[in-house]
């Protein structure tokens, strides 16, 4: 099996080239870092990743959680490994020194989430989930919440969880029907159902933290009457403690992701499910939509570092697989099907890094500049959720072939690469919900100042290219970016009116491949500026075959996947109604 996670030469470019974060040192909250403390850090989440995370990914990949009508029982490595997470301090690694943290940049935390990801999703999972949770309540909830659930959450003697879907209600949470009874001692008794709760129950931890949507009876209808609880798996301490009154109705058994637990849950059956009210009533799904943004960033991400990992899986099997007296990595065919997946991967992981980078400067930027990258973060949320998480599978899909009739074999890992992965177009809001955000909301959102404030950073980008490659990436970046003021104008205008809005809300995620389509040429264009850069100093062959590959990886995302938005601009221009008006009747 292959023991390397993520290349750390491909770390440190995103980080310290394509970024420059050792600049964010010289802000406040950063100030006691520097790179050696930086490096530490990366050394332990990969050691720990690489030892505990990794040997038993495929092994609960095989044997999935089971539920006996009384507890889930897993492989022991999991536990393992959530208490190795925690005991490293990555939980609450984010937050102050003062709170247990280490205050470390989200730039440096989203490379070492990287290896975790890579080296097992399923089991990095509980963690994950717990560290969003654990956000929502230092930001809502009240100071006696946070002594009650935050300070164990960050030490992982207790995890967390977000309850949302419901059997009858997906992605549409005005229909929720999981109600919240305010009583006289001012707690809430919960009933509902959830449905599809990853981690919802599991004997990892002492107790377990939900974060449910319910509505309180006589507020508002639709999503503008949806409060946030928490509702723990037991509630009390020491001798008082006793379990809330939340059933496991049954565990769902996975295409992929099978060594997380997903849950059907059921509240309040006998009427004493106990639940506390998160900040103020009625504000529950903007609560929510802090973590489920960052969740959102973080099944992008996770995408990219599966499809990662199933790239360098499927190069090692083609450095090593002779046929026609050479390696098969020598073969034309296998160079187009390698070139791809890493003209997809890294160009995924690159924009996950932008992401990161922003968020940094919205905690710790001037005024201005964390406004501005407010604006941008949100923007492109839905793409970096949504390209990774069509594009990472596409990776994987492409190891398999590499790898022949092997890849197709479960004796190998490429397939279970794929099967993970392919959950991620679907986690956290589908790919189409994500483009009818895109379209319905975010490109217009406050004069569309994150709009004008990318293209003139795609621009700049385009300016300043000096190398041959590069200087040809920008030329056909800048053909497709000059179509794209002329064509967001014209679906504004027909989103203002009722029917031709239908139409083009039809074809939103006609408009997400174009608009991402611009987006990861654009940032495979400042990996290429930044190559070129280097390629022009005093280097080791090594370094510069990296370089190059950079180049390469980065020419082949310009001239074969960028021109592919071309008959999508078309069909946007022409107001294509295929989709529109369909018939149910006719299928």
């Amino acid at each position: 099996m292959l023991q390397m996670l993520i290349l750390r030469r491909e770390i440190e470019f995103q980080l310290y080239e394509n970024l420059d974060t050792l600049s964010l040192l010289k802000r406040s909250r950063f100030m006691e870092h520097n790179e050696h403390t930086f490096s530490a850090v990366l050394d332990t989440a990969e050691k720990i990743a690489t030892d505990c995370f990794l040997p038993h990914n495929h092994l609960a990949d095989q044997n999935e959680p089971s539920f006996d009508g009384q507890k889930v029982t897993m492989l022991p490595a999991v536990k393992i490994a959530y208490q190795a997470f925690a005991d490293a301090g990555f939980i609450a690694a984010r937050y102050d020194f003062d709170e247990g943290g280490m205050q470390l940049p989200e730039s440096v935390m989203t490379a070492c989430s990287g290896y975790f990801m890579a080296a097992n999703p399923s089991s990095t999972a509980y963690p994950f989930l717990t560290t969003a949770a654990a956000n929502v309540i230092k930001h809502f909830a009240s100071a006696d919440l946070k002594a009650r659930y935050l300070e164990p959450m960050l030490a992982g003697s207790y995890s967390g969880t977000m309850a949302l879907t419901e059997p009858h209600a997906g992605s549409s949470l005005a229909e929720i029907t999981t109600s919240a009874t305010l009583h006289a001692d001012g707690t809430y008794r919960i009933k509902g159902a959830k449905l599809y709760i990853s981690g919802g129950d599991h004997e990892l931890t002492e107790n377990i933290v939900h974060l449910v949507l319910a509505k309180i009876p006589g507020g508002p209808s639709g999503v503008k009457g949806i409060s946030l609880f928490i509702v723990p798996k037991y509630r009390g301490d020491g001798d008082n403690r006793v379990k809330n009154d939340i059933v496991l109705a049954g565990l769902i058994h996975k295409l992929g992701y099978r060594g997380t637990t997903s849950t059907a849950l059921t509240f309040g059956e006998q009427g004493d499910c106990h639940g506390y009210l998160v900040g103020e009533p009625h504000k529950g799904l903007q609560y929510m939509f802090m973590m489920m943004n960052e969740a959102r960033v973080g099944v992008g991400y996770g995408a990219a570092m599966i499809g990662y990992r199933g790239f360098q899986y499927s190069l090692e099997y083609a450095k090593e697989r002779l046929q026609g007296g050479k390696a098969i990595v020598e073969h034309g065919d296998v160079k187009r099907m390698l070139l791809a997946q890493k003209a997809y991967t890294e160009g995924a992981i690159a924009l996950c890094f932008y992401g990161a980078r922003l968020v940094d400067d919205i905690h710790t930027a001037d005024a201005e500049q964390a406004r501005d990258a407010a604006e941008l973060l949100d923007l492109l949320t839905p793409v970096i959720k949504a390209w990774p998480s069509e594009y990472g599978p596409k990776a994987n899909d492409l190891g398999i072939q590499v790898m022949g009739g092997a890849g197709y074999t479960r004796e190998y890992y490429a397939e279970q690469f794929w099967r993970d992965n392919r959950l991620n177009p679907i986690h956290e809001g589908t790919n189409g919900i994500q483009a009818l955000d895109l379209l319905g909301r975010k490109l217009w959102q406050n004069k569309q100042q994150g709009l004008a404030q990318l293209f003139a950073l795609v621009q700049t980008d385009c300016a300043i290219a000096s190398g041959p490659v590069g200087q040809q990436a920008a030329e056909c970046i800048s053909h497709y970016l000059a179509q794209m003021p002329a064509l967001i104008d014209s679906l504004g205008a027909d989103l203002q009116s009722k029917e031709s809005q239908a139409l083009q809300l039809a074809n939103a995620e006609c408009f997400m491949k174009v608009f991402s389509g611009v987006i990861l040429a654009w940032q495979w264009l400042r990996q290429i500026n930044t190559a070129e850069q280097r390629l022009g100093t005093e280097l080791t062959s090594e370094k510069a075959d990296y370089y190059h590959g950079k180049c390469q990886a980065g020419q082949y995302f310009v001239r074969w996947e960028l021109p592919q938005i071309a008959p999508y601009i078309t069909l946007l221009q022409n107001r294509d109604d295929s989709c529109h008006k369909m018939r149910t009747n006719w299928f």
